[in-house]
């Protein structure tokens, strides 16, 4: 597989490189993604080497890296990639493949790096592995599912406050050399180096809740702007619906043939309004103010913000549709 050209001679250390045990040096693909669900906000990565001929995942990691932004969480996929390519092969050519627009662009030196955070983080992944060496290729998110995945397989981890557990059926999980992958004792050695299997995730909290709609464009404008307001970040879209992601679950507006129309009530058995914590007391107010320009109207104005008791602070408002949601202030 040619995807290089030989490197320029550029002094003893580079020569140096450009003659691996053996004669021939192998190519690796790896791949890599960031997420931060608010951005900033609870982020992680997920990376992965792939061998370029047969398809197979060699190696993958993810890790919950705090509360920071989704390009410092792409940066830090971008580092454990590059470091689990030269675990398993120091002397390969590497394909590196992201989604990442901004990452690929500023790795192959086409775009500048002006944030000094990025050019820490980028000069840390040059330190991993002879720039002349990697080659950055940009690709869509439907291609990179697998380090998507990882990613927020490592968040929703970080949320539970348990370590990242790599699945039964990977080649990391289940301790197995893939061929010819595992050869140097640096890659064993991130092997053993897994974390211990966690306690089982909690359970009892709400996995996501799907809201069907009248009309999913008006719910879009309406609840999804609020939703995004408070952190959550889009996860998926398709015709008829939407879904978001938060740190706890996701939520889904979705509208289609399936759904019954007919007029809304929150008086009806079944749910009658969402909560959510909005932060302070001055965020709720300012939200509450903001959300008058994108369809929604104050309840209960006579009695807020202690609509719901003297020691509840929230605004409680609903869409055009009647449909009620509650922004709840956190205890001062």
């Amino acid at each position: 597989m040619t995807l290089f050209d030989p490197e320029p001679d550029s002094g003893a250390q580079s020569t140096a490189a450009r003659t691996p045990a053996g004669g021939q040096r192998r190519t690796l693909i790896v791949e890599a993604d960031g997420g931060s669900r608010g951005n900033p906000g609870i982020a992680g990565y997920g990376a992965l080497v792939r061998d370029p001929d047969t398809g197979r995942i060699l190696a993958e990691k993810a890790e919950y890296v705090g509360r920071v932004s989704n390009n410092v969480a792409e940066y830090s996929g971008l580092i454990a990639a590059l470091e689990l390519a030269h675990g398993i092969d120091p002397d390969c050519w590497i394909l590196a493949k992201m989604d990442s627009k901004l990452v690929v662009e500023q790795m192959s030196g086409r775009w500048k790096i002006k944030h000094a955070d990025m050019q820490k983080l980028a000069a840390k992944a040059r330190s991993i592995v002879n720039p002349q060496r990697v080659k950055y290729q940009w690709i869509p998110r439907e291609l990179n599912k697998d380090a998507d995945r990882l990613s927020n397989e490592a968040m929703d981890a970080g949320t539970a406050g348990v370590p990242w557990k790599p699945r039964a059926d990977s080649v990391m999980a289940a301790g197995q050399a893939p061929a010819a992958a595992l050869d140097t004792a640096a890659a064993q050695e991130s092997v053993a180096a897994q974390e211990p299997a966690p306690a089982p995730a909690p359970t009892g909290r709400l996995h996501h809740a799907e809201v069907w709609v009248n009309d999913f464009p008006a719910a879009e404008k309406s609840l999804g702007w609020l939703l995004e307001r408070l952190g959550y970040v889009r996860k998926d879209t398709w015709d008829t619906g939407a879904s978001w992601q938060g740190a706890d679950g996701y939520i889904v507006l979705e509208s289609g043939p399936d759904v019954e129309r007919g007029p809304y009530s929150r008086r009806r058995p079944g749910l009658n309004h969402l909560a959510f914590a909005a932060g302070t007391e001055a965020d709720v107010e300012l939200l509450a103010r903001r959300a008058a320009s994108h369809g929604w109207s104050m309840l209960f104005a006579d009695r807020h913000p202690h609509a719901g008791g003297p020691d509840h602070y929230a605004a409680y408002l609903e869409n055009d549709e009647g449909f009620e949601v509650e922004l709840v202030a956190a205890r001062q």
